[in-house]
């Protein structure tokens, strides 16, 4: 039996002040709209209400990586702009992602972004069912090891190659927003962003920030399966079972591309869920790359990063869901 699934639910238990007074010690809880899903900011002993400047951090970094605005900074590198001096956000994005890219052997690559597009995953919003030919025109131009960061400058050895960091910018987003926290002597929070998580601290009474994971096929009919804690840790997850389209000839294509083939054809490999004592952005490049590798490489490579817990989703040869797990928990 095929396994499909559309959804897989975070249920995060909190509590939390619903007071609204600022210049009082109290706890805050915002919510809001970014990188097309939601955010939720949890931090406790707080003075001031900070969704505007948080706000506006989010709005400079969409300025800088978003492959959705047309006068970003990727999009303008993306279209040709060679002189273009980068930004911070940017700079940082670029390194760590370089960095990943050489540790994980190039499975995860910020170059695929005209696979992307044209398998139908991105916002040109193309939907192209690619011939071999032309997935082997488009590979050409992947390969992370093709873009450099030259004094405050991006150079590319080709034009066509198109960079897309929407597979780190969640996680990277999260990471702007707990450094401002710490900045303002906040210890204690939670922030996620579309399913992403990193926390600080304890929730009050010293209890750790716990999160469950809801079993994606029997979620309306289990409270969740595993029980989490997230404290002083970040999470991300990857999968398949959201992002994918059907031609209709019935043939299924997931938005994760194979940079190493150019294809986005499903694999066993269903979900990545990665923990671990480090930025979110580095957990959510990990997660991408673990669902590119598949099952058995990541297996192998975990075994030479023993920092980094996982929890794996995947179809056995009879098509019935198993997990793969060295989650420890403390």
């Amino acid at each position: 039996m095929k396994i499909y699934y559309s959804s897989f639910i975070v249920s995060i238990f909190l509590i939390f002040s619903a007071c609204e007074k600022e210049g009082v010690i109290q706890d805050y809880n915002l919510n809001g709209a970014i990188f097309g899903t939601t955010y939720k900011i949890i931090y406790l002993n707080g003075t001031s209400n900070y969704q505007k400047s948080i706000d506006s951090l989010f709005l400079k970094m969409n300025t800088s990586l978003s492959t959705y605005i047309p006068n970003s900074a990727i999009s303008k590198i993306n279209n040709g702009a060679k002189t273009l001096v980068i930004d911070d956000f940017f700079a940082e994005v670029f390194k760590k992602s370089k960095r990943i890219f050489k540790e994980t052997d190039g499975f995860f690559d910020p170059t695929v972004g005209n696979l992307v597009n044209a398998w139908g995953f991105g916002p040109k919003n193309e939907k192209f069912n690619l011939t071999p030919a032309q997935v082997a025109r488009q590979m050409q131009f992947v390969g992370f090891d093709k873009v450099q960061y030259v004094d405050g400058h991006i150079v590319k050895t080709h034009p066509e190659i198109y960079l897309d960091f929407n597979s780190i910018a969640k996680g990277y987003g999260i990471d702007v927003v707990a450094r401002f926290l710490e900045s303002k002597n906040i210890t204690s929070y939670l922030v996620e962003i579309g399913g992403e998580i990193r926390t600080n601290g304890f929730k009050d009474l010293q209890q750790p920030w716990t999160i469950k994971l809801v079993d994606p096929i029997a979620s309306e009919f289990n409270s969740g399966y595993k029980k989490l804690n997230l404290s002083n840790k970040s999470m991300a997850t990857s999968g398949n079972y959201r992002k994918f389209r059907v031609t209709a000839s019935g043939r299924k294509y997931v938005h994760t591309i194979n940079p190493k083939t150019g294809g986005a054809k499903e694999s066993t490999l269903l979900s990545v869920s990665v923990i671990a004592s480090m930025d979110c952005a580095d957990v959510d490049a990990y997660a991408t790359a673990f669902m590119a590798m598949g099952l058995e490489r990541t297996k192998i490579f975990l075994e030479k990063a023993p920092k980094l817990e996982v929890i794996l989703l995947y179809a056995n040869a009879q098509g019935i869901l198993e997990e793969y797990t060295n989650y420890i928990g403390n």
